[in-house]
């Protein structure tokens, strides 16, 4: 992928996007203005059909791929959760086996909804990247399609959600958005791109999971030896997507690292302000946007609430301060 979506491309898959799920909200949240000292909008991609805005991603590829394979039986995958669910949503809707890799130890509640949706679970791997491994192995080896985390379906179709975005606030000076993979921030650029080219688009990382910050600065693909946060499970990346590198280097205007800390800080935040769930990697865009209130006061800025998928018990913790 050496190219973002054009505006033609992001309307054509949200058109796809569309016949499932309805446009999110974005609202600007009087008590988070305060406390990051700007005019704050919220997007919700909490409010999906998932809980998280991979789900729009899933469904413009599944119904693609569909068309490219006609005698595709199944696919398969490897997640932390987000993904997984979107592929097994999608999946179902097309009556396709969906195989989801995630490594052992992964979020009870997320590998919960992956079943739900109609997922066949595989546990196997230390971490995410060991899981992705396995999953292309035993993928060729059984004939299911290995369905990949960054591919421009779905950056075009997860750039549905920053398009409603900016055709419904305009002027933002700053987005900030998570990064796991990549789809994310490479989507946002691309409705920037086409509909608000004067805003700048951020990215945030996990202290413990740096490799797109690492390779923003170095200007090429920088590896990590580990991706080991508690709370953002979403970010938890050490091998970076390098046509996503290139694309987030090209048009970001920095990456920022949160740490747990700040994570749990924002999950609170968002909770106590705006009752609304955010799991770590979905509140990290708010954890970024109050490192760096400083820089941001009078501005207009919006933030990706990306998901609520949390588990009950680390919510929990969370809102006690001891996560």
């Amino acid at each position: 992928m050496d190219r973002l979506p054009t505006l033609d491309e992001i309307e054509a898959a949200a058109s796809l996007v569309y016949r499932h799920l309805a446009p999110t909200p974005q609202y600007a949240w009087p008590l988070l203005a305060e406390l990051a000292g700007c005019e704050l909008w919220v997007k919700h991609e909490n409010h999906t059909p998932t809980g998280a805005f991979k789900v729009r991603g899933g469904l413009v590829y599944m119904s693609r791929q569909r068309e490219r394979d006609p005698e595709l039986r199944g696919v398969a995958t490897a997640t932390r959760g987000n993904h997984g669910q979107s592929v097994a949503f999608a999946a179902a809707l097309h009556g396709l086996e969906a195989r989801i890799y995630v490594p052992h130890g992964n979020s009870v509640e997320k590998n919960a909804a992956m079943r739900a949706f109609g997922g066949t679970l595989v546990e196997q791997g230390a971490d995410f990247q060991e899981a992705r491994e396995i999953a292309l192995a035993e993928a060729e080896r059984d004939g299911l399609h290995m369905l990949p985390s960054f591919h421009p379906d779905l950056v075009a179709g997860v750039a549905s959600y920053p398009a409603e975005l900016f055709r419904q606030v305009s002027g933002l000076d700053c987005v900030y958005v998570p990064v796991g993979l990549g789809s994310g921030i490479c989507a946002t650029l691309a409705a920037r791109d086409a509909l608000s080219p004067d805003t700048e688009v951020v990215g945030v990382v996990s202290t413990e999971a740096q490799a797109y910050r690492l390779s923003f600065e170095a200007g090429r693909p920088v590896s990590t030896n580990s991706a080991m946060t508690r709370l953002g499970d979403g970010m938890a990346c050490r091998i970076p997507e390098p046509d996503a590198v290139a694309l987030i280097n090209r048009g970001a205007a920095r990456i920022v690292a949160v740490s747990d800390a700040e994570l749990a800080e924002a999950m609170r935040c968002l909770y106590r302000c705006t009752h609304n769930l955010a799991e770590g990697a979905g509140a990290a865009a708010l954890a970024a946007a109050l490192q760096e209130r400083d820089r941001l006061r009078g501005r207009r800025v919006a933030v990706m609430l990306t998901g609520g998928n949390v588990d009950a018990g680390l919510f929990g913790e969370v809102l006690a301060g001891t996560a």
